[in-house]
């Protein structure tokens, strides 16, 4: 999983607080409706998918486009909610950012042990995740806060703030990677790049 968000050298002071003061009825909520269908999609692929690989040990090329689109849609919102891109962040499953970059290797195959482990248990697998996760997710939302008032008024987002987050969410993305049967590999417990 490559994931990664190109921290700018200057922040929109403007696109900061109307984000911050309207952004849930520009930005969020016109999003969220439309991801709430796309991932209901999603959901559906994922049962299916699970079928696929039992049956062909084959994890479908157009359904994996799907998901990685979602997860890019997801990205690319979650990058424009916590101040790190300015721009509003495109509908659509095939949309870019240019400051985020989110890649997953399509695996040729996919084993069929691998399916029914994660598919069986895999939420389980995920428990030492979510004992760390949400405690870094709060200091996360300490560090946003902070960051407002620094590209407020400095038009800048502290590097070692911006690198915590992405970290964050690169952790994140490769849990829900691995979940969706998109990677093989068991998350590491760092956020880190490899």
């Amino acid at each position: 999983v490559i994931f990664n968000i190109q921290r700018q050298e200057a922040y929109s002071r403007k696109e900061l607080l109307l984000r911050t003061l309207f952004g849930a009825f520009y930005l969020v909520l016109p999003h969220a409706i439309a991801l709430f269908f796309v991932s209901a999609l999603g959901s559906l692929l994922l049962f299916l998918t699970f079928w696929s690989i039992l049956f062909t040990g084959r994890y479908p090329r157009e359904w994996f486009d799907i998901q990685l689109g979602i997860l890019r849609w997801n990205a690319r919102l979650n990058a424009s909610i916590f101040n790190c891109v300015d721009g509003y962040p495109a509908f659509g499953l095939s949309a870019q950012h240019p400051h985020l970059q989110l890649d997953v290797s399509y695996p040729e195959n996919v084993s069929r042990s691998h399916a029914l482990l994660v598919g069986l248990i895999g939420p389980f697998l995920m428990i030492p995740h979510l004992f760390i996760l949400p405690i870094r997710g709060m200091w996360v939302l300490f560090l946003n806060f902070l960051a407002f008032w620094s590209i407020l008024f400095t038009k800048r987002y502290p590097e070692r703030w911006f690198n915590w987050f992405v970290e964050q969410m690169r952790w994140d993305t490769r849990i829900t990677t691995y979940l969706l049967f998109m990677s093989t590999d068991y998350p590491p417990f760092t956020g880190k790049e490899e």
